[in-house]
């Protein structure tokens, strides 16, 4: 059932708070979009002595399966600090405890606890060179080398450390770390990810995107800059002011990742500076602008998404298609169960019958002798598309028509989203030929975005704000041959 790219993972963390914890749960939960398979959280606290210590409960599953006991926020995860950490993984670590997130070590200047969403480009390298001067990891991901990094500095400040640490990685990161007084958290150079600062009273916030703010009732004060560091600590609660650091001297450009906007960030957040919402009404406008459809008998087309990620996109297409003249109309043609499991079986030989009927039905007569248009944010493998057509004209339709708010996917991602191999992406199978997909998913027509014209619905942004490695296949930064072959972790 999955057959859309999906992104590594969701962070949070939080200072100067009672319910530290518990904040962090709350977090976790609205970011569970962001990653399914793991969760944990990490939290600080003093012991009798007035030491610190530091508190970990993490597992496999979903964040209410994990944190389902109200125990462990009153025995267990104690402090008035806490990170925490949502995870998918990547090639060859899934269901893997020990890559669940949080990571925490005891080094030479404390404790200390990371939570991180990207990819590290030149981790394998790094390893590597780790390894050969006697480093031991405990993990296969590639978070754990900005540990060994940090505790292998010979800077005496802890912040230099950090900072020099995250000075020799490349690719994505939006981490946040825990010491033993202070919430420390950095964006890489080039933006990739989301990450943005919050206040909750006397508490700082950060995290990955603002829904997990607004679910906690906390105020969204910025987004951390790429190729920032912020440092959160007793003074800047005091002072009502974080501390700001440059990671690097020389300044990057700017790559955020747009498929945060076409399809990973729940629309109802703020990433990148601008709501979500607005991006994919501003695509399925653009997309209705340059690819619109139109009944040939003069009936209203009926303009159709596949739930949940498309529907705002669909919103913005049938607007933009009443704006331009053409009678449309929107409706609700395919309901989505909401009770399917992470995981689930098919048992018996009805395993390839039955296919997205699990998951979606068909409203009949909403369909049946009616021009669709169906909307959808992207096409993976194609597999998914191919069943829901096929359910569709079960329906009886006139004509289904598929128009999708991003360009064609091409290529793998390497800075935190999780795409299938290049082998396996349909795009690839038949050459970027749009008419032998449309055949194949056996459609009336089928129209993409082109990457100009998805850019073009940037508002707010310069097209140049943004990486389309996934459809351009240029990477801006350099991506080794280790790494081509999927030898990496989250």
């Amino acid at each position: 059932m999955i057959d859309k790219p999906r992104c590594n993972c969701g962070v949070f963390g939080i200072f100067a708070s009672k319910e530290a914890a518990v904040t962090t749960y709350y977090g976790l939960l609205a970011l569970q979009h962001r990653g399914q398979e793991a969760a944990g959280i990490v939290s600080v606290a003093k012991n009798s002595n007035g030491k610190p210590v530091v508190n970990v409960h993490k597992s496999l599953g979903l964040v209410s399966e994990i944190f389902n006991d109200d125990k462990i926020f009153e025995t267990e995860l104690t402090g008035e600090c806490a990170i925490g950490h949502n995870r998918y993984s990547t090639t060859g670590s899934s269901g893997s405890l020990k890559n669940i997130q949080p990571f925490t070590v005891n080094y030479r200047m404390g404790n200390i606890a990371i939570a991180h969403n990207g990819n590290l480009t030149n981790s394998k390298k790094l390893r590597e060179n780790l390894v050969n001067d006697g480093a031991i990891f405990q993990t296969t991901s590639d978070t754990e080398v900005i540990l060994h990094l940090i505790a292998r500095s010979k800077l005496e400040n802890q912040i230099d450390q950090i900072r020099e640490a995250l000075q020799k990685v490349e690719g994505a990161y939006s981490i946040v770390i825990v010491t033993n007084d202070k919430l420390i958290a950095a964006r890489d150079p080039h933006g990739f990810r989301p990450l943005c600062l919050g206040k909750l009273n006397g508490s700082f916030i950060v995290t990955s995107e603002t829904c997990a703010l607004d679910i906690n009732s906390a105020r969204y004060l910025r987004d951390i800059h790429p190729g920032e560091m912020v440092v959160i600590d007793d003074e800047a609660t005091r002072s009502n002011q974080v501390k700001s650091y440059k990671i690097h001297e020389k300044t990057f450009p700017k790559k955020h990742c747009v498929f945060e906007y076409i399809y990973f960030s729940r629309p109802d957040s703020r990433v990148f500076g601008t709501n979500v919402d607005k991006m994919r009404r501003k695509l399925g406008k653009v997309l209705a602008q340059k690819h619109p459809v139109v009944d040939k008998d003069g009936e209203k087309v009926i303009v159709i998404s596949v739930p949940d990620s498309s529907n705002t996109a669909s919103i913005g297409y049938q607007t933009q298609l009443a704006k331009q003249g053409v009678a449309s109309k929107l409706e609700i043609g395919l309901i989505r169960s909401h009770y399917i499991g992470r995981t689930f079986i098919l048992p018996g030989q009805k395993a390839r019958e039955i296919g997205v009927r699990i998951k979606f039905n068909t409203v009949k007569g909403v369909l049946e002798d009616k021009t669709i248009v169906l909307i959808d944010d992207s096409i993976v493998r194609g597999t998914t598309s191919k069943q829901l057509v096929k359910l569709l004209r079960e329906a009886n339709p006139k004509a289904i028509h598929l128009r999708i708010s991003s360009p064609p996917i091409i290529s793998p991602c390497y800075y935190g989203m999780d795409f299938p191999s290049r082998e396996e992406l349909i795009a690839n199978k038949f050459d970027v030929k749009i008419e032998e997909i449309r055949k194949h998913l056996d459609v009336d027509s089928l129209e993409y975005l082109t990457i100009d014209e998805m850019l073009e619905a940037m508002v707010d942004h310069s097209p140049d704000d943004f990486c389309t490695a996934c459809f351009s296949g240029n990477y801006p930064v350099p991506i080794n041959k280790e790494i081509t072959k999927n030898i990496y972790e989250d």
